[in-house]
């Protein structure tokens, strides 16, 4: 059941998330010619986080208790109605409004089609499946800008929102043709009273790796947030050009996932968070400095790099504690939700920089709490390594 079940998911996510790609770096600019402020478009991208943060545990844990299939395609569904409220949006609080319901789309997929590959990767093979999985999301995401900013240069903002329903309803219908019945699936079936929440929260590596997750894609939230917005107000780029500059980051990581998850199973994790994180700190500074397309292109290469070399480690890291607490999904969830809780807290961050002193204020300060964060993640590490130490001498 393996394959079959991979190159489903991997093709449905693949689709959907391409469509989102296609959609999300043109909301700021889209939001700003509508008159939005910093902090306006900071909320646009921030509904999308609360709805999903307050969700991910529920749908994590009912997708351990209940099973994964019926959530992915539901969410898969959701945000193909979801692509066409964008075509009727009339203003910022309309767009709120539909972000926080794509959020909620968001939480019913990504971290239960997570705990699926998780729930078929062989022991000593986290990091090369979840490396092999996470390309399908990086790939896709860094296609989605470049296919975006055509279609919204040359036909119009409205066929890149159709072109997201579309994909949505495609990957939607594979999963529900494609993936076996619950009856096949491998889930865990745990009792609501004996999950390990407090396992989870309590173990240092998970807490390490849930820090990183968020300190990380907080730079993500800013550059998805405000990067387009940075390279139209100051340099006048056109949005065919700013997704070719959003799509290089994404991109190189999506490249790196594969051999860089191959390297997870056989060579230090921790090093190589500790190796990515620098490398997505230097980054994020690099962008804050750019005096024009060359040097955003370096800055966003950079942090890509960054990033394909530390996200294998630390998903490998969250299947292998997943499946020590036989709560993959709970696992997911969780980091997830570090994700969703980074992309609110960065665009957030970024959107009161703008607001209160200067958009390009955020991309050091940015770079400043990634060196930051980098150094309790590994000093978290390092507090689980003298447990285990311990706990061998007794």
């Amino acid at each position: 059941m393996r394959q079959p079940v991979f190159i489903t998911l991997f093709f449905s996510v693949f689709i959907a998330v391409t469509g989102v790609g296609i959609v999300v770096p043109l909301l700021p600019v889209y939001a700003h010619d509508l008159g939005a402020s910093g902090l306006a478009i900071s909320l646009i991208f921030g509904a999308f986080s609360i709805s999903r943060t307050f969700l991910l545990p529920f749908f994590g844990r009912l997708s351990d208790k209940k099973g994964r299939k019926p959530f992915i395609v539901a969410g898969l569904f959701c945000y193909g109605l979801i692509s066409l409220l964008f075509v009727a949006a009339r203003g910022i609080n309309d767009l709120i409004a539909i972000r926080f319901l794509h959020g909620i789309a968001s939480a019913m997929v990504m971290p239960v089609a997570q705990a699926y590959i998780g729930d078929i990767t062989p022991k000593g093979r986290e990091g090369f499946f979840m490396g092999m999985f996470n390309m399908s999301m990086f790939t896709s995401l860094s296609l989605g800008p470049l296919i975006g900013g055509i279609l919204s240069t040359h036909m119009g903002m409205h066929w890149a929102f159709i072109a997201m329903g579309i994909m949505a309803f495609t990957g939607c219908m594979a999963s529900l043709v494609c993936l076996p019945p619950l009856g096949k699936e491998r889930f865990n079936n745990q009792n609501p009273s004996a999950y390990p929440w407090k396992a989870f929260v309590t173990d240092p590596t998970f807490a390490g790796i849930f820090f990183y997750r968020f300190a990380y894609t907080c730079g993500i939230g800013i550059i998805w947030c405000f990067l387009p917005l940075l390279a139209h107000i100051r340099f006048q780029m056109t949005s065919d050009v700013i997704g070719v500059l959003v799509m290089a980051g994404i991109f190189v990581s999506g490249l790196l996932n594969i051999p860089m998850g191959w390297m997870a199973d056989r060579y230090s994790r921790k090093g190589m968070v500790l190796t990515g994180g620098l490398l997505v700190a230097a980054g994020m500074g690099t962008i804050g400095i750019a005096n024009g397309f060359m040097e955003l292109l370096g800055g966003i290469i950079l942090f890509g790099m960054g990033g394909g070399i530390s996200v294998p480690a630390i998903t490998a890291m969250a299947v292998t504690i997943g499946k020590q607490q036989q709560a993959m999904g709970g696992a997911m969830a969780l980091l997830t939700m570090a994700h969703s809780m980074g992309m609110l807290a960065g665009s957030l961050a970024a959107g009161i920089a703008m607001d209160f002193f200067s958009l390009d204020t955020a991309f050091p300060m940015a770079a400043i709490f990634l060196v930051i964060s980098l150094a309790l993640t590994l000093l978290l590490f390092r507090i689980r390594k003298k447990q285990t130490e311990s706990s061998i001498k007794k």
